[in-house]
């Protein structure tokens, strides 16, 4: 059973979350990741945050060895530093799940 995470995000550069998911997408597909939807959204109408959310996407991984082993991933941690850090103020996880 694969596991996936629903996440909302603030990007503030678009441009530079273009590029770090270009940057990002070959070494999460080397762990077996992918997205599975993305969204742009214009309105948040409920929230259990107060942090402002514009994006909205889930990413799934063949199980969470391969989830945590991305997320520390040496490359992956440069890439997430140059583009992301940048371009996103915040992050919010929603919901973490097996499917």
């Amino acid at each position: 059973m694969a596991l996936e995470m629903l996440v909302g995000l603030c990007v503030v550069g678009e441009a530079g979350y273009q590029l770090y998911r270009d940057e990002m997408i070959p070494i999460l597909e080397s762990y077996g990741g992918g997205f599975g939807y993305d969204f742009k959204v214009s309105e948040v109408l409920k929230s259990q945050t107060k942090a402002p959310i514009n994006r909205v996407f889930t990413i799934f991984f063949p199980d969470q060895y391969s989830r945590d082993s991305f997320f520390s991933n040496a490359e992956y941690l440069q890439v997430r530093q140059r583009h992301f850090e940048k371009s996103v103020s915040t992050t919010t996880i929603i919901a973490t799940y097996e499917r």
